[in-house]
């Protein structure tokens, strides 16, 4: 570990950009591409904002679609902050996957404490892309028949492109019967005009009862989707399915990207991130939500990275929630936040977390 000394001597003043990212650490680049550009190729491109509820799964969708983890997870809402992009590039083909922040309402703005931008960033994602992947949770017995309200206003007011429907955790169903009635409800009983619509391919539900197929009333949904996937975003059931259909919306036009970019975010921005996403995993309740957590020190020396995150807490009192008893707690974190950077930088990471309280130093 790099002692704090050497840290403030240092400390990286000004951040590194996309193409440095690109540059300094190795990526998953996928068969056949290569970062020189051929102005003569046949390029097709397709850019996807995958929008959802919090915790819907959006993030652990793109990281499988795209085999690299780029976009940090948890199991708390509001992990996602910030549109991100989720980049691959395979044949002459490039896809951009939008990673946007769960679509709320102002009560859950003044809960967690989110900035004045969370609510816009969605629709821009939306405006600047081709498709639109609505990503629903199907685990969650008291709305998985229903779409939100924030989510059908911004269907209705994108509707000149193209959605899709993505029925995610379907691994958490006891019963793939019910995905009938869950369709109907949310596509407002319009299965007709889905074409090749997946779920009457599916033998478990050819014999589906009467009571399974009744029609829902009374809830909020969208009649315009083109396509349904159900998929597990953990197991990776059912992505390869949504993979093709993606690609298959390609259209000519020049790579907005590097061949070997995964992400248009920067080391320092995916550092932040991967602390932010443990401390919500390891931390009770709304705890999390009231720390603030910056970058100290980042370099890459000799294909190692060396970094020190400093995680600002608004009381003792937090503090010695953040880091446990000995400091057990917040060995716990870093340890994981550092497996979770190996996996994405595919590099070795040396990572340090402290505290302090604010406006103070510890």
């Amino acid at each position: 570990m790099l002692d704090r000394a050497l840290l403030v001597l240092v400390r990286q003043g000004v951040p590194r950009s996309p193409q440095y990212w690109a540059r300094n650490f190795s990526a998953k680049t996928s068969e056949n591409v290569s970062d020189k550009k051929d102005p003569q190729s046949n390029e097709k491109l397709i850019k996807v904002a995958i929008i959802g509820v919090p915790n819907a799964g959006k993030s652990t969708l793109i990281n499988h679609l795209i085999d690299h983890r780029v976009c940090p997870t948890s199991m708390k809402v509001h992990t996602t902050r910030s549109t991100a992009r989720a980049i691959q590039s395979r044949a002459n083909s490039q896809m951009i996957l939008f990673d946007t922040p769960g679509l709320v309402g102002d009560r859950e703005v003044k809960k967690h404490h989110i900035d004045s931008n969370f609510l816009s960033s969605c629709r821009h994602a939306v405006q600047n892309s081709n498709l639109i992947g609505v990503v629903h949770d199907i685990s969650n017995s008291w709305n998985r028949n229903t779409l939100n309200p924030i989510m059908v206003d911004v269907l209705k007011s994108y509707s000149h492109i193209p959605s899709f429907l993505i029925l995610n955790k379907i691994d958490t169903l006891k019963s793939k019967r019910i995905l009938l009635d869950i369709v109907k409800s949310i596509t407002n009983n319009q299965l007709e005009s889905i074409k090749n619509y997946r779920i009457k391919k599916r033998k478990s539900l050819e014999n589906a009862p009467a009571e399974v197929k009744s029609q829902a009333v009374d809830v909020e949904g969208w009649p315009h989707f083109s396509e349904i996937f159900m998929v597990s975003a953990v197991t990776g059931d059912g992505l390869k399915e949504v993979m093709n259909f993606i690609y298959s919306h390609a259209k000519s036009g020049p790579w907005e990207h590097l061949a070997s970019e995964t992400t248009d975010q920067t080391p320092e921005q995916l550092i932040v991130q991967s602390v932010r996403a443990r401390l919500l995993d390891y931390l009770p309740q709304e705890i999390p939500y009231s720390l603030n957590t910056e970058l100290e020190f980042f370099e890459n020396m000799n294909g190692k990275i060396f970094a020190s995150a400093v995680v600002t807490c608004p009381s003792e009192r937090l503090e010695r929630l953040v880091c446990g008893e000995g400091n057990g707690k917040l060995r716990q974190i870093t340890e994981r936040v550092t497996s979770d950077l190996i996996e994405t930088f595919t590099v070795p990471i040396s990572l340090t977390i402290v505290t302090r309280i604010k406006s103070k130093e510890k």
